[in-house]
């Protein structure tokens, strides 16, 4: 029997968990414009409820795409429901708030999925395994690119947390979950090139990030706010028994001088675009989760610890001194 599930928030992090979800459960939209609710509804056929009344739904799970700001609210009544959460990242916009919200859930017995989806990119989780298995031997290094397409409008600037917060928590995310080892040390740069919008809040629109792991391998992480060819996500891994390069397929947006690269055919346009078939799996994940039928794939600790690694980024971008995550309380 295919399970019930409620999505609160019918903005586009809610449409795309609705469209992956009707295929796979019984789904029900809550948001606060009852209008905006019932048209999701509408387009996917599943049915519009009030906002109010999300905790007294029967259903089996719940998806929150709501905005960081109102996680906390949301998040203490759902989590008294005990029914598994998916819940978009971050927890919370503080790290403080991020672990309050992981104790209330652990003491709850609610188990909580958090929303990194570039763990289940097809490429990305195939790199993971090879890694885990041993057949990628001894990692030497890692390179990582994060390149939006087009910088954010500043309303969303202004609330987006910085560049080490909100673009690059992803891949700070994805360095612990492929190397099985936490951060030790960042030390991290930004400038502001071209988009001055971004010093506003004393932004950059260019980041570069080194990393160290506690098993030693070292992270090189670089970052811009815009990429006029289009959203550029791509890494390569390095080890003693392979190299790996992770996005690097027709669609990846780079000219390349090579005359037989087969390189930015069709570009990816934004981030939805780049991540669409992993916001797939991960939906999917979540209903096997519902279901009893794999384990958490992406527990709260995940994001405090991404959080904190930011934290220590933004430190060290400040200091210019090399920034440990134990220092990051």
């Amino acid at each position: 029997m295919a399970p019930r599930i409620l999505v609160i928030g019918a903005g586009r992090m809610g449409a795309i968990r609705v469209e992956d979800l009707v295929d796979h459960a019984s789904v029900l939209v809550a948001n606060r414009t009852p209008q905006r609710a019932h048209d999701l509804a509408e387009r996917f056929g599943a049915a519009a409820i009030d906002v109010k009344q999300v905790t007294a739904q029967a259903v089996d799970g719940y998806v929150l795409a709501t905005s960081t700001a109102s996680h906390a609210g949301l998040f203490e009544a759902l989590i008294a429901t005990g029914r598994p959460i998916l819940v978009e990242k971050p927890l919370a916009l503080t790290l403080e708030e991020s672990r309050e919200m992981a104790r209330l859930a652990q003491e709850a017995g609610c188990t909580v999925q958090v929303g990194f989806q570039r763990r289940f990119d097809p490429e990305i989780a195939q790199c993971q395994r090879l890694i885990a298995d041993g057949q990628v031997g001894t990692l030497y290094s890692i390179h990582m690119m994060a390149h939006d397409h087009e910088p954010g409008p500043a309303e969303f600037i202004a609330g987006s947390g910085g560049i080490f917060e909100d673009l690059h928590v992803h891949d700070f995310d994805l360095v612990r979950w492929m190397t099985g080892s936490e951060v030790e040390s960042v030390y991290a740069t930004r400038r502001l090139r071209v988009w001055q919008q971004y010093g506003a809040i004393d932004d950059g629109d260019a980041s570069l990030i080194h990393l160290t792991t506690t098993s030693g391998v070292q992270v090189a992480i670089t970052g811009t706010r815009h990429d006029p060819v289009g959203h550029d996500v791509h890494m390569e891994v390095f080890g003693s028994q392979d190299s790996i390069a992770v996005g690097l397929g027709s669609r990846a947006p780079l000219h390349a001088m090579a005359s037989d690269a087969n390189f930015n055919r069709d570009p990816y346009r934004g981030f939805v675009d780049r991540f669409r078939e992993a916001f797939r799996q991960e939906t999917r994940a979540f209903v096997d989760l519902v279901q009893g039928e794999r384990d958490n794939p992406c527990p709260p600790r995940a994001a405090i610890e991404a959080t904190r690694i930011a934290l220590a980024c933004e430190q060290s971008a400040r200091s210019g001194a090399v920034v440990r995550i134990d220092e990051i309380h």
